[in-house]
């Protein structure tokens, strides 16, 4: 894991990267600088950073690209994100959300927290028909009642 050694802004810079090398072929200084929405000397000097960090090879006026440990750390960022937004979606957080929510809570979870959580959305994905309790919890979302209490309440009565 190598994730946890980088601040939030190298994060970013980084899946900046992946994401304008995925679009376009390569990556220039002034891609980056519109992606992320900074000035181009902020990028150049963030580049300087990274490349020393050997998590890019980057060299003025030359096309950027990561290196194998950069690729990783991509690799991770875009997988956390991925697993994440999965989770959300499947709480019923409408996807817009679930994705501006999911790229926030990256940065901020423990890994062992995020291992986990890639476990319960595999689970939950994996089982041949869609778990009931997620039918349950989106009839609880609907009308704040709760199935098991609503059964107990008919056995009191009947």
């Amino acid at each position: 894991m190598v994730i946890n050694k980088l601040s939030r802004k190298k994060e970013d810079y980084i899946k900046a990267i992946q994401n304008i090398i995925e679009k376009n072929g390569s990556a220039r200084t002034k891609d980056i600088a519109k992606e992320l929405n900074i000035k181009p000397p902020s990028v150049s000097e963030m580049l300087t950073k990274l490349q020393k960090e050997k998590v890019i090879n980057y060299e003025k006026n030359r096309p950027i690209t990561l290196t194998n440990k950069g690729k990783k750390i991509a690799e991770e960022i875009t997988e956390e994100y991925q697993v994440l937004s999965k989770l959300l979606i499947n709480l019923l957080v409408p996807e817009e959300i679930a994705l501006i929510d999911a790229c926030n809570m990256e940065h901020h979870l423990h890994h062992e927290t995020v291992t986990q959580l890639k476990k319960f959305v595999k689970f939950i994905e994996s089982v041949p028909d869609k778990p009931k309790w997620l039918s349950h919890f989106s009839d609880f979302c609907k009308s704040g009642i709760h199935e098991y209490k609503e059964r107990e309440e008919q056995k009191i009565e009947g």
